[in-house]
This record gives structure tokens, sequence and C-alpha cells, in this order.
């Protein structure tokens, strides 16, 4: 399980906690923690909210690294 900096940066960029995204996206702030610890496997749909509120696109925050 490989922790996502890429989504902890971004809400942190924006200023965000952790509840704030997870109440903007409608889930729990446990469902943020778990995919920013790198755990379970988010729908397709929740990964693009997250995009949207965090400004990013999917390869940004999703996408494997080069």
């Amino acid at each position: 399980m490989t922790e996502n900096r890429k989504i902890i940066v971004a809400r942190a960029e924006l200023a965000l906690t952790q509840k704030d995204l997870a109440n903007a996206v409608g889930v729990s702030r446990q469902t943020i923690v778990s995919i920013e610890k790198g755990g379970g496997n988010p729908s397709l749909d929740l990964c693009k909210k997250i995009c949207k509120e965090l400004n990013k696109t999917l390869d940004e925050l999703f996408g494997e690294e080069q």
C-alpha cells in the first residue's frame, strides 16, 4: 500500500481538510483517509470528483509515476 502523496499535496495547496474534501465529493472522511493511504479502490466516478475539487486531472492525481 503506497501513500498517494499527490492527493495530499493537492489538498494542502487548496487548504482543504480531509473532511472538507470528503464533504465536497460526498463520502466520509475515512474514505479520503483510505485513498490518501493508498488503500481501497475508489470508483472512477469518485476519482473524477476528487480531481474536479482539487483542480487536477486524473493523470495528475491517479496516473502512474514515469
